[in-house]
Order: structure tokens, then sequence, then C-alpha cells
């Protein structure tokens, strides 16, 4: 089903270690609306939804574990050359002394994971319009992670994942189109 290849989808660059970019950026890793919460949530939701639109889950959610790809390995290379007290400054001691460099799905306020993060209604329609929020949730988490980032590097990783929030959000929408005219017609007849 899926061809893996060996590079992530966008280049990370990094400018200098930076910890507490990396205790923001932990969001989007293991948040309720970061990568892993919307791989999940689309890639569980195809089995409930027209095979219309079945692709449609399966390439964004696929899409998704991509960004997660590209997430951790910016809060790997901003922590990578931190020292504990470094860590620690950073609000991420408690992480430290938990999981030391390894990477522990969460959220930046350590929360761990949740499948709760995940919805599935059942309903195509309503389904679709949850992923569209989740979708326009993670594009202003993003921009708001750029806000916070003076590395031009990682606000150009995270300008790009803005930007594929976007036509993720616009892909949802049109499924949305196509599933209500659809339904209308039926009606008709």
């Amino acid at each position: 089903m899926w061809i893996y290849e060996k590079k992530l989808q966008y280049p990370v660059k990094v400018s200098t270690c930076n910890p507490k970019l990396a205790k923001f950026l932990i969001e989007q890793y293991g948040g309720a609306d970061g990568e892993l919460a919307a791989a999940l949530r689309y890639l569980n939701q195809r089995y409930t939804i027209p095979d219309k639109v079945i692709g449609l889950l399966t390439d964004i959610g696929t899409e998704e574990f991509a960004h997660l790809e590209m997430i951790a390995t910016m809060v790997y290379k901003l922590t990578k050359d931190a020292t504990p007290a470094q860590l620690r400054e950073a609000g991420l001691g408690e992480r430290y002394a938990n999981h030391d460099g390894a990477l522990f799905y969460e959220n930046a306020g350590g929360a761990p994971f949740t499948a709760t993060y995940i919805q599935a209604k059942g309903d195509p329609i309503a389904d679709l319009y949850e992923d569209i929020a989740a979708e326009e949730k993670a594009r202003a988490t993003y921009q708001w992670l750029i806000n916070m980032s003076d590395d031009p590097y990682i606000n150009d990783s995270l300008a790009w994942l803005r930007e594929r929030e976007i036509v993720h959000s616009q892909r949802f929408r049109e499924a949305v189109e196509l599933l209500k005219e659809e339904r209308d017609q039926q009606r008709i007849f």
C-alpha cells in the first residue's frame, strides 16, 4: 500500500540548538491537532466513508505520517546537542528525566497522546467537516509556531507544512461538496 522513500518529504534544517523551540514543536508531534492524530483519524475514517473519498483519506493520512517524520526530525535536531541544563531551562527537564533524547508522543505541555484526539462519527459529511477543522487548527498552529521562531530554516519547513494543511483543507471541502451533491441527487429520485 505504501512506498517509503528514505528521505523527508521536505528538507529540514536548523540554525542552532534550540530546545525551547523544540518544546513548542512537540505540539505538532503528539498534540490533539498534531500530525499523529490527523494521520490516525483519516486512516480510521476510511472504513465508514463512500468509496469516492477513501483514496483521499488514504493519501492525506499517509502524508500526515510524512509530516510527523518532519516534526520528529526538527525536534531531534533542535535538541540533539542540548545539555541537561538547557533542556531543564527550556521546560523539558521532566521529559529528559523520563526519555533522555527519545521522542515521545505528547503535546507541548507534556500531556501524553491519547486516542480521544481521534474523531470518527461514522457520518461521512460530519467526519469531513471534522477533518476540515483539524486541518485549519493545524494550519493555525503552524503559523503560531512560525511567529515564535527566529530560525529561518525551521520557518521554511513550517511554512511548507502550513501550506500543505491548507491544501488538505481544500481537498476535504471538495469531498464534502461531492458527497452533498450525491446525497441531494439521491433525494430527487
